[in-house]
Parts: structure tokens; C-alpha cells; sequence
């Protein structure tokens, strides 16, 4: 994986839209979110002790039930790294940034969900003689979830769908780079950004994992922190109490 150079190529548009970046002497570093070990630095929000499990370093959700697991800590601006893979046709899950981590009838919460679907997905709800769901909605869309507004760079109806078709099919890893800034988000499918959104409601919140009915694997979950920018109330989700994993 080109971490460095797509990396270094991140910083420096950052820096040069950001002049309180410049003026810094910290410079931002790699934190992991999952430490490969154990479920340390997250909260279960709905979902049960079977839902998640750490097997040779890799994070296994069983899909089961529907729900997500949150971060104890909330972020305003970073870049996010993940790497995921579906272990089912059709596998549904994703994760959410800025998140209220409060979840609505559906059992999943406010915030803007970062898609990931295997790729038989639309293969598996298109009906015979009728259009189905179009493929660029598997490969990584990006929209308001639980009436997060957004506005999509890319728009399908209220959601962004990627430019190219870059996502792999199951068994197979998939790499995502996601920048958020100032309620600007960007996301990269293995190795080059197709996707974004802007104007987000919420600029501060919980990233949250979603288990929604398939397994699904994550590894290498890391999250660099930038600085903060000009922010009111209203645009920082309620902070939540932060009980044990259970």
C-alpha cells in the first residue's frame, strides 16, 4: 500500500488550506483505533458480546444483530484508514463518521455513513425484467444516514456515488482512505479518491462500526488527527457516557 505518498499528499493540500497547520510545531501522527488485541477504546451501542470477536489480529463482525459498536472518543477532523473485506455475497455494512452514535427505528444512528457492500448486492435485489439498484452503489457511497444533512459531490438522489467502480468482491481486501475536514469528506477506494460530500451537518462526532447482516472482517484501522477548526455547538454531536464493553 502507497500510505506514504498518498499520506504526504493529504498533509500538504491540508496545510496549504489551513494556515493554523502551518504555524503548528505538532506534527500528526498514526493512532490505532483497533489495537488488534481486544475491543479497547470501543463502546457497544445495540448490538451483543457474539457480534464482535479479534481472531489473528483481524476485527470479525458476524453481522448479527443489526447495530454498531462507537469510539469512546469523538472527532472533528482526520483522516481515517480502514481495511475491510465481506466474507458473504451481498454483505452489507459500513461506518459512520460524525455520528450521534444514537440509534433511530432501524437500530442504526445519525451520521454519514461511509458504504461498504459486497458486490453481488445489486445482483441480489434486482428483480427479473425490472432495473436494479445502479453498481456504482457498491462501491463506496456516502450520504447522510438518520437525517444527517449533507449535500453529495456526486449526486444520486440525496447520496454521492463514487466516480469508478474500484471495490473488490468477497474474500478479497478493500482499502479506504477517508478524509474529514470542516465538514468535507473524501474517500478513496483502493488507492485513489472517487467520492465525496460537503456541508455536513454535524462536523464533530463518534465513529461507529456497523454490523448489518453479514460478516464482514477490518484490519489496520487507524486514525490521524488534524486540528481543530471554527466550530459552533449545534455542529458537534451530544457527548455520551462511556460504559465498559460488555
Amino acid at each position: 500500500m502507497k500510505k506514504n505518498s498518498l499520506l504526504t499528499a493529504l498533509l500538504l493540500s491540508f496545510c496549504f488550506c489551513n494556515p493554523l497547520l502551518l504555524s503548528s510545531t505538532e506534527i500528526p501522527e498514526w493512532t490505532d483505533l483497533f489495537n488488534g488485541k481486544d475491543l479497547a477504546g470501543w463502546v457497544d451501542v445495540n448490538t451483543s458480546p457474539k457480534t464482535w470477536r479479534v481472531v489473528d489480529g483481524v476485527l470479525i463482525c458476524s453481522g448479527k444483530p443489526i447495530g454498531v459498536m462507537r469510539t469512546e472518543k469523538m472527532y472533528e477532523n482526520f483522516i481515517l484508514h480502514v481495511e475491510w473485506k465481506h466474507m458473504e455475497l451481498g454483505g452489507n455494512s459500513g461506518i459512520f463518521a460524525w455520528s450521534d452514535a444514537v440509534p433511530f427505528g432501524n437500530r442504526l444512528p445519525k451520521g454519514l455513513e461511509i458504504q461498504m457492500l459486497e458486490l453481488d448486492w445489486v445482483k441480489l435485489r434486482t428483480k427479473e425484467g425490472k432495473p436494479g439498484p445502479p453498481i456504482a452503489y457498491v462501491h463506496g457511497e456516502l450520504f447522510g444516514a438518520g437525517g444527517m444533512k449533507v449535500t453529495p459531490d456526486n449526486p444520486r438522489g440525496k447520496r454521492s456515488k463514487s466516480l469508478e467502480n474500484r471495490c473488490k468482491g468477497r474474500g478479497e481486501w478493500n482499502v479506504y482512505d477517508v478524509v474529514c475536514v470542516d465538514g468535507v469528506a473524501k474517500l478513496s477506494v483502493n488507492g485513489k479518491f472517487v467520492n465525496g460530500i460537503r456541508d455536513s451537518q454535524y462536523k464533530k462526532g463518534y465513529l461507529c462500526l456497523e454490523a448489518e447482516g453479514a460478516e464482514i472482517h477490518f484490519r489496520n484501522l487507524k486514525i490521524m488527527e488534524l486540528p481543530s477548526g471554527v466550530i459552533s455547538p449545534e455542529q458537534i454531536v451530544p457527548e455520551l457516557e462511556n460504559p465498559s464493553f460488555q
